[in-house]
Parts: structure tokens; C-alpha cells; sequence
């Protein structure tokens, strides 16, 4: 376990709060887990973030410290957590490989970030008395039969497949963290998480937005597996990090797993497209074979999340591209210097949910 005291930051960039939460986020320097902190922060908790940096960032934070209401530990998830931190009124568990490039890397401990991190998060929260959240995937579903994916639907995975690792992971943690919290009287959320983009996704994590934006500002061809029929459905990250605050703020059981991501159904290669058009890139758009178990359809049925939540997401795809897009052009441009996204994508910048400008 390592703490990281950086150096105050010359201004507050997250308004202070003198009352708040104590909140636990495992995987809090990720992509969703460093949007996370941040709205919990703007909302005038005090943030313990957990993660041991395999696929995430302390870069992602840094922005964090001024607050004095953040703390950055690292720390395996595996492991049981530290007996200094403060008792937790909330921990949210979003410790985990979410890319085919980054879990499919080491199977088998991938499997066991799933299981090990549920029953650490659970044993902490046992001990603590602390609400539960759980971020889930749509990977549970598989490569499904039914479509759009309500949540009573089990799912059609293959469990010795190349996918397995993640795929039944996530569905042993759900059921360690159902059977565990109703055993401990304990208050649970899972949110079943369909595919999301936006600022801070690692540029090299091998899935489809940032692959297409990557290679598009590069000026590399752009791999499109399969015929480009497959889809996805789309989420911003803005939207989804409010489906987690208000799934998480819910007073009823939301009986289950909820559905959160965005109901609109894209083409990959209509994705494809749309990432050359908003780029300028001449990028050329190549053919290989799809992978075994490569999902062909991708959508929830978010009726649960609308009923209990009155949520939905409002960002629409165009829109979210250009603000990743306008992101990734910085990093790519500072790396490389190969491409420069067109100036109208300066416009897409802007702050990020809570207040804090992104990098």
C-alpha cells in the first residue's frame, strides 16, 4: 500500500464542502472510475480512491488534491484494504480490466480480480456498514439472443471462450455481491455498463472508439473486424456517471442489476464513417476477420433505469465523438505529430461534469 501526498494545486478546482460522505472508489485512476471521483468530489464528499495503476492513471487524478478531500492509495483490490483508511458510508467497486486487450492479457487474474476484489469490497463494507456499488458489464449477456438486453434476460456466454475471464467474472462478483450483501444486510447497486466513451480512455486499451479515433488521427488505416454489420450502442461518459449517482442515491431496492447505456443502435461501419468525417483523416478503412465471440448485436433495454431513475442519456453520438475526439487529438498530437484534428473541434472542449476543466 502506497500513499501518494501531492503538492497543492494553486487553486481549488473542485468546490469545497465542509460536510460529505466518506466514499471508497477501487479502480478510481480508470476511465470511469476518475469521472467517478470527480463528481463525487464536486458533490462535497471526501474520496478514498483505490488502485494499484494496471490499467489505470494517477495522471487522471492529480487535478483531485486540491480538494483536500482526496486521497489516492495504492492498493491491489485483491488484497484486503487497509486497516488505517476511515470507516466508508459508500464503496464503489469499479476494479477491473475492462478491454479485450488488457483482461484477455493474464486470464486467469482477471478471474480473480472479479472474485478476490468482490470479496474484499464486500468484507470492507460488512465491516464498515457501507452501501455497495457494483459496476457490471454487459458482458454478462454475451453474444446475445435476445434483443434489446432487459435485465431478466440470463445471457448466452460462452464459458471456456476467450472472452470467459471477463465475461463470468463479472457474473460470479454479481452473484458474490447479491448472496453477500442480502447475508449482511447490506444495501446494494449493480449497474450493468454498456459500451462508454469519452476523455480519459486509455488510447491503446484496443476498443472500438478509441481504436477508430486513435488510428483516424494517426493517419493509420482503421481496422474494422468482420463486415462492419455488428453494433453497439453508444454511451457518453457525462451521461453514465449520472445513472451511477442516481442508481447509487435510489432509497428503494432497485431489485437487481439496472441496465445503463445508451439505447441508440450504431453500425461499426457506420462508427468508422463518422470518426473520418470528424477527424479530416484520409485515413483507409481495412477489413480483418472478427474475433471468436465478438458480440454481433449490442443494446439495453434501459426501461428499469428510466422507471426508477427517470434516467436516460442525452448526449448524442456526434456530439461525444467531437469531445473524445478533441481529447485524444491532444495526446495523439504531443506523442506523434502525424495529424491535427480540425480546428472546429477546439469548440468541443469544455468542463467536465463537476466543474473541472479535462486535460
Amino acid at each position: 500500500m502506497k500513499h501518494h501526498p501531492w503538492p497543492a494545486l494553486p487553486a481549488p478546482l473542485v468546490p469545497k464542502i465542509p460536510s460529505g460522505k466518506s466514499i471508497a472508489v477501487t479502480g478510481g485512476a480508470g476511465f470511469l472510475g476518475s469521472h467517478l471521483c470527480q463528481a463525487l468530489l464536486a458533490q462535497g464528499h471526501h474520496v478514498v480512491c483505490l488502485d494499484n495503476f494496471a490499467t489505470g492513471s494517477p495522471d487522471n487524478l492529480r487535478r483531485f488534491v486540491a480538494t483536500n478531500r482526496f486521497t489516492l492509495v495504492e492498493q491491489d483490490v485483491v488484497l484486503p484494504f487497509p486497516c488505517d483508511l476511515p470507516r466508508f458510508d459508500e464503496i464503489w467497486n469499479l476494479a477491473c480490466p475492462a478491454s479485450p486487450a488488457h483482461y484477455q492479457r493474464d486470464p486467469v487474474r482477471t478471474l480473480f480480480i472479479c472474485a478476490d476484489g468482490a470479496r474484499r469490497v464486500l468484507e470492507r463494507a460488512t465491516e464498515d456498514g457501507a452501501r455497495v456499488f457494483h459496476a457490471s458489464t454487459s458482458e454478462v449477456y454475451g453474444d446475445p439472443d435476445v434483443h434489446p438486453q432487459p435485465e431478466t434476460y440470463v445471457g448466452h456466454v460462452n464459458p471456456v471462450g476467450p472472452r470467459a475471464c471477463y465475461d463470468e467474472g463479472k457474473r460470479f462478483a454479481e452473484a458474490v455481491f447479491t448472496e453477500g450483501c442480502a447475508r449482511a444486510g447490506l444495501d446494494l447497486r449493480m449497474a450493468r455498463i454498456f459500451n462508454t466513451y469519452g476523455p480519459r480512455m486509455h488510447p491503446d486499451d484496443g476498443r472500438v472508439v478509441s481504436n477508430f479515433v486513435v488510428q483516424a488521427l494517426r493517419g493509420d488505416d482503421i481496422t474494422l473486424y468482420g463486415d462492419g454489420s455488428q453494433t453497439r450502442s453508444f454511451c457518453y461518459v457525462d451521461d453514465l456517471i449520472a445513472g451511477f449517482l442516481a442508481l447509487m442515491a435510489l432509497d428503494e431496492d432497485p431489485g437487481g442489476p439496472v441496465n445503463l447505456g445508451n439505447p441508440v443502435e450504431t453500425r461499426m461501419d457506420e462508427l468508422a464513417d463518422l470518426v473520418v468525417a470528424l477527424t479530416g483523416s484520409r485515413s483507409r478503412i481495412v477489413r480483418r476477420p472478427l474475433p471468436v465471440d465478438d458480440p454481433r448485436r449490442r443494446r439495453p433495454d434501459i426501461a428499469k433505469a428510466r422507471a426508477l431513475l427517470g434516467w436516460q442519456p442525452a448526449v448524442p453520438l456526434r456530439t461525444g465523438l467531437e469531445r473524445t475526439i478533441a481529447h485524444f487529438g491532444e495526446r495523439v498530437a504531443a506523442a506523434f505529430e502525424p495529424f491535427a484534428p480540425p480546428a472546429a473541434l477546439a469548440a468541443a472542449a469544455r468542463p467536465l461534469a463537476g466543474g473541472v476543466m479535462a486535460s
